[in-house]
């Protein structure tokens, strides 16, 4: 193949990409990549989500006519639907969803910790709503008209903690009471976002939709240098992610390029699960 026909395969300039949770720490890395891979993106979030710096700066060097902000609430079946239409209004209708959109748990919030013994209903639900519901009525939407048209990528985003148990051990060194501990929450949401990646690739695989998750490890951002450390020493490439280096499987997932994949977990966790 000739280099001209390796580089085609990873465009998607005649693509509308959705990109939920758009405004938050990662969405900027997803619409970014797609934008340079030629896709027009719909940055899809709250009415009441502030964007975050990366988003503005992005919003600021990037063509209107390649990225707009569409309200939804991905836990609204209505909500996700009226996004639809205005996505296709303002831009097509899509050929590539990234659900991106979820909750995490911040680890320097000492006031919303619990013990997991104390651990409210309400706040599991919450996660689990988000994390898992939001993503298949999301896909149920967006991906169904795609498999309506016979032609479309979703790449659902994952988490390393999908596949393994978070190690608590990272964690000891932070100061409170109750102790700071990843919510079972999170990793049960994101593996069954994983399984829910499988159910809808062999059900649209024959109508031309494929369905991956892109699982990152920990991305570097804000964290202690006693934390960057433990991590580092537990990763086989000896660092978190960069969010550079996240684009790029994306791309992979989303365009011609991966035309034979779906169904999968891409992990890019360092060799973080090699081990």
């Amino acid at each position: 193949m000739t280099q001209h026909l390796v580089d085609a395969v990873f465009r998607l300039d005649d693509d509308v990409a959705v990109v939920t949770g758009a405004l938050g720490r990662l969405g900027p890395v997803w619409v970014e990549a797609l934008i340079h891979a030629g896709a027009k993106v719909a940055a899809l979030d709250l009415p009441t989500s502030e964007p975050s710096e990366a988003f503005e700066a992005l919003v600021a060097r990037v063509d209107s006519t390649q990225l707009c902000r569409v309200d939804c609430d991905i836990t609204d079946r209505s909500t996700v639907e009226a996004a639809l239409k205005n996505v296709a209004i303002q831009l097509g209708y899509p050929t590539v969803l990234v659900n991106n959109a979820g909750l995490d748990q911040p680890p320097d919030k000492p006031g919303s910790r619990h013990r997991v013994s104390e651990l409210p209903v309400e706040l599991f639900n919450r996660m689990v709503a988000v994390n898992l519901t939001g993503t298949f009525l999301v896909t149920q939407v967006i991906g169904g008209e795609m498999a309506s048209r016979g032609r479309g990528s979703v790449v659902n985003i994952g988490s390393l903690y999908a596949s393994v148990s978070p190690d608590q051990r990272f964690y000891d060194h932070l100061t409170g009471d109750p102790p700071f501990l990843k919510t079972p929450a999170y990793g049960a949401s994101k593996a069954a976002v994983v399984n829910l990646t499988k159910y809808f690739a062999t059900l649209w695989g024959p109508q031309g939709v494929r369905v991956n998750t892109l699982s990152p490890g920990g991305v570097k951002a804000s964290q202690d240098e006693t934390f960057l450390a433990k991590y580092g020493q537990r990763v086989p490439l000896g660092r978190m992610a960069e969010s550079g280096d996240l684009g790029g499987p994306l791309v992979f997932l989303a365009s011609e390029a991966s035309a034979y994949v779906t169904g999968i977990n891409l992990r890019v966790d360092g060799g973080f699960t090699a081990w």
